[in-house]
């Protein structure tokens, strides 16, 4: 992880002087991305900056790199896992440094724009050819690296995050408003886009994932490259289960093996889910390393953090179990630099703990310079297939095609009143997808397209940032583009068999893992069970100090026009009543966009100028032994403050179905997603009590309805309790 800036001629003239301040100042703004070495180039047309984070080759891999014959500049931020190899098929050449970038020197000199072909890492990189007079900008297959620019005609200033272009000043600040509010990320619309991802910011462009910008200095023309192409699901394999599982076992090993490749310490962030597990027992085999987990309530009630223990003791790996208390409420100035580091308001909750952990981790271990983390493995392996449908394949499917019918309304919203107003609609698909734009026969594909934005646009770009603001390279094993290409041969029929519930995954490590942690079910990072704690703590965050961080928001040019003030405030008067509502991330994303407006045009100090506060982990050396401790860190012992003569009701995004397919039972939705499955057999008296709740009787009155004692179910309603999924109210003679 290293930081790239650059300010070019594209009128056919040389770059004024005073350039040189620009790129100080550029190269100042991302400071926090390479604090151990500075580099500046100023020559005719091209100006570059770049600033170091030295994994491989600390003493003599420093940039730019430049060929042997001066014709080539290279300045590039990343790691080329297989650099080694690609060496060793360019015969007569002779690399000058231990540089894993500088492979991409040579190969472009012998293989032209078709260079990148058999790269495989993480890069973006600038590639300024003197001979030919062109500068080339490049990000790797997933765009795991950020790269923006900037044009107006006759320059063009480019650099690995948005505030070093703003460190120009012929950069626009400007929030795009529309395009922001439009964006289905940032209203969790539940549709598939396969939009170009956007960078939030008026004027500034992302270079593409996969893609290769070519521009001339003499007039700026850009000839656009695509050297990788996201692979079309559905192949003709005939292999079988235990054939496709060896095979991604064979790759996701050889992934984890390049990706610790590093000449610093190398870290693991184990949420105890199969992802990061699977990495962990891989890595473990031939490495020691310490582990890192987020302790807060959500990990608790949800089992995370129990499981991220357990995994690493299993494997015989340190585990920090890294502390967020409910008392540890960002200030407004900690939210607003947080915010200016990750530049996009999709900052939440998931950052703010991601961004404590590596502050943590830079500091409990000095040389830790490289974190292994789980991204890209939900989006390829079938591992939000569950929690988009009934729990079957058939119904994920129908879930998606649903998903991708509402997204070609879009296009077409003359159409949409056949879908809306009848149900069995009369119309078919056909007539939404005449033009070839959405192949709804098969919604899974239209679904990893969707993926694969939502990686470039929310997972790669908040791991990126997160972990440069503590000077770590954040590295993702499961976005090897051989994996992706792997399960893109996986004939439509065998989806079922292996990509439900991330299947192949499971079977791939099934010897390395135990098995309880093999066939552990997804759960959300801090939504579902427990998500109260990290949405309380985002609820109180806006509201100290008088509503500072909301008032700040909504004073700005762009939200005074966008955001309804009074209801804004209104929101917020409410979420302090129930903090549990997903209103909280919508009002969130609206401050911060609000907040990221004002701080562009009155840009903050740097990054690496800012004093964050660093976690403290909790030892644990013994789960079971530690529970009870632990629980009451986050609330009152379990059933402690439990009133039977209050009323007991459903939160109000809590829905509770039944589901005859799956063995008679019941399932338990949250804002329309399933988060529970209740077992009628095993669980019968808590699904009695679930059945019974009307929001009008009390928590006794409903007992001896159903008959059956507060100690029956005192386990599930101190959990729902927990997790928000119940509450008690008033005491039922009050409320009447």
């Amino acid at each position: 992880m290293c930081g790239l800036a650059g300010v070019i001629s594209t009128s056919g003239t040389a770059l004024p002087p005073e350039t040189r301040g620009t790129l100080l100042k550029m190269a100042a703004a991302i400071a926090h991305r390479g604090p151990d070495d500075e580099q500046l180039l100023l020559d005719g047309p091209v100006g570059l900056a770049f600033r170091r984070l030295s994994v491989i080759d600390p003493a003599g891999g420093a940039q730019p790199l430049t060929s042997p014959d001066g014709s080539i500049v290279l300045i590039a931020n990343g790691e080329i896992y297989n650099h080694r190899e690609l060496l060793a098929g360019l015969p007569g050449v002779r690399p000058r440094t231990g540089s894993d970038c500088e492979v991409l020197l040579h190969l472009y000199q012998a293989r032209g724009l078709d260079f990148l072909a058999e790269v495989r890492g993480m890069f973006a990189f600038a590639l300024w050819d003197r001979t030919r007079g062109t500068l080339l900008l490049g990000r790797d297959r997933f765009g795991i690296k950020p790269l923006y620019l900037h044009r107006d005609g006759t320059r063009m200033v480019f650099g690995s995050e948005i505030k070093a272009l703003f460190s120009d000043p012929g950069t626009p600040r400007g929030i795009d408003w529309a395009a922001a509010l439009a964006d289905p990320m940032l209203s969790a619309t539940p549709t598939l886009s396969g939009a170009p991802p956007t960078s939030w910011f008026q004027g500034i462009e992302q270079v593409p994932a996969g893609t290769v910008l070519e521009i001339e200095l003499a007039n700026g023309r850009t000839r656009t490259h695509r050297y990788w192409q996201l692979p079309t699901p559905g192949g003709d394999s005939d292999a079988s289960d235990n054939e496709f599982a060896a095979a991604y076992r064979e790759l996701l090993a050889s992934s984890v093996a390049e990706h610790m490749t590093a000449d610093a310490e190398v870290g693991l962030f184990l949420s105890g889910g199969i992802d990061s597990v699977a990495i962990a027992a891989l890595a473990a085999r031939t490495a020691s390393l310490q582990t890192f987990t987020v302790l807060s309530g959500s990990t608790l009630v949800n089992g995370d953090a129990e499981h991220a223990h357990r995994a690493a003791a299993s494997l015989g790996l340190t585990n920090h179990q890294v502390l967020f208390g409910t008392q540890d409420i960002p200030t407004a100035e900690e939210w607003k630099q947080l915010l200016w580091l990750l530049e996009t308001p999709l900052c939440g909750p998931e950052q703010f703990y991601k961004a404590g952990l590596h502050r943590y981790a830079r500091a409990a271990r000095p040389d830790l310079k490289v974190v292994l983390v789980g991204q890209g493995s939900d989006e390829f392996n079938g591992g939000y297939s569950v929690g988009l449908g009934g729990g079957d394949w058939a119904d994920h499917e129908e879930s998606l095609r649903q998903m991708a019918r509402r997204r070609a309304m879009i296009d077409r919203p003359e159409l949409a009143a056949w879908w809306e107003h009848s149900e069995l609609p009369l119309v078919s698909d056909r007539a939404l997808t005449a033009d070839g734009r959405y192949a709804l026969d098969d919604p899974y594909a239209a679904y990893t397209s969707s993926k694969y934005r939502d990686l470039q646009q929310y997972n790669c770009w908040h791991e990126d940032r997160t972990a440069s603001g503590s000077g770590i390279e954040t590295r993702v094993p499961f976005l090897d583009h051989r994996l992706v290409d792997l399960l893109a041969t996986i004939p439509r029929h065998r989806r079922p068999a292996l990509l439900l519930d991330k299947r192949i995954l499971r079977l791939a490590v099934a010897d390395l893992v135990d098995p309880v942690l093999a066939d552990r079910p997804k759960v959300p990072f801090f939504y579902g069970e427990g998500r109260r704690h990290a949405f309380t703590t985002m609820v109180s965050m806006l509201a100290q100090n008088g509503d500072a961080l909301l008032e700040e928001a909504l004073a700005a040019p762009g939200a005074r026009t966008y955001i309804s003030a009074d209801a804004a405030r209104a929101t917020l008067r409410r979420l302090e009543a129930d903090s549990e509502s997903a209103h909280v991330d919508f009002l969130l994303r609206l401050v911060n966009l609000g907040l990221l407006e004002t701080m562009a045009t009155d840009l903050p100090a740097p990054p690496v100028q800012h004093s964050y506060t660093v976690p403290t982990a909790l030892p644990v050396e013994d789960w079971d032994a530690s529970a009870d401790q632990l629980a009451a860190r986050f609330s009152a012992a379990p059933g402690t403050d439990i009133d039977p003569d209050r009323v007991l009701a459903l939160a109000p995004e809590v829905l509770i179905a039944h589901a005859p397919a799956l063995d008679d039972g019941w399932l338990i939705l949250v804002d329309g997603a399933i988060e529970y499955l209740v077992d009628p057999q095993e669980s019968a008296p808590w699904l009695a009590v679930l059945r019974a709740v009307d929001g009008v009787r009390s928590l006794k009155e409903i007992l001896a309805a159903v008959d059956c004692t507060l100690k029956d179910v005192q386990e599930p309603l101190d959990e729902a309790l927990l997790a928000g999924l119940v509450r008690l109210g008033e005491p039922a003679d009050v409320a009447r």
